[in-house]
């Protein structure tokens, strides 16, 4: 986070609120899978070999369509170019539409289908040399920084990033409470609000100084 510019923290720790709004949302509709953290889904997956082993295909096939968004929103990332954010965005935003339009038509596995995709594609948006810089999906190496900055403070060396770990976490937290309440009280337009918040989100990566681009 202390690598981006302040403009893309702020789109960072929105997007990461997005991703905490769909995990919740996909959560309670999922039997308690998830859609965008799979390394509960990995968990979930050792658990059901054990314990249900003809329940282990839904985890397993969750974290292989998360392998696929990250795959498809890598390959657009990159042809995207200077571009790249609003492409992902935008991306995230049709499939979350899509996702809202399969649970109106009742299909629970196309709707756990498109939001597993769109979380790994959202995953794309911030990238240094082809490579992931900030992850929106997962919040372990962010409290993980988070702690280490703490660690730097208090010893004086340093460490001044950790408030920004900090708000990402904080994001992805709040947007999770949201998308509980939303699948709890609205869950038709849930989805729909989500997709609205992506584009939202490609709007305002349009509007972010296009020097900074390269760095981020």
């Amino acid at each position: 986070m202390n690598r981006i510019d302040r403009s893309r923290r702020r789109l960072a720790i929105a997007a990461a609120g997005l991703a905490g709004f769909v995990d919740a949302a996909g959560y309670l509709s999922a039997n308690s899978y998830f859609v965008s953290f799979m390394s509960g889904n990995t968990t979930r997956l050792g658990v059901d070999i054990a314990q249900r082993p003809a329940h282990a295909w839904v985890p397993a096939a969750l974290i292989a369509g998360f392998v696929l968004g990250v795959t498809g929103g890598a390959v657009l990332a990159a042809k995207a170019g200077m571009r790249r954010k609003q492409a992902v965005f935008s991306l995230v935003a049709g499939l979350l539409a899509l996702a809202s339009l399969a649970h109106q038509a009742g299909s629970e596995a196309a709707m756990l289908g498109a939001l597993v995709l769109a979380m790994g594609a959202i995953n794309n948006t911030f990238q240094r040399n082809g490579e992931v810089s900030v992850g929106l999906t997962y919040m372990t190496g962010a409290l993980v920084r988070m702690g280490q900055g703490l660690a730097a403070k208090l010893m004086g060396t340093g460490g001044e990033a950790w408030a920004g770990w900090l708000l990402l976490w904080l994001g992805l937290s709040a947007g999770a409470v949201t998308g509980a309440l939303g699948w709890t009280h609205v869950p038709w337009l849930a989805l729909w609000l989500a997709s609205g918040w992506a584009v939202m989100l490609a709007f305002w990566a349009t509007r972010l100084p296009p020097s900074e681009e390269r760095r981020s």
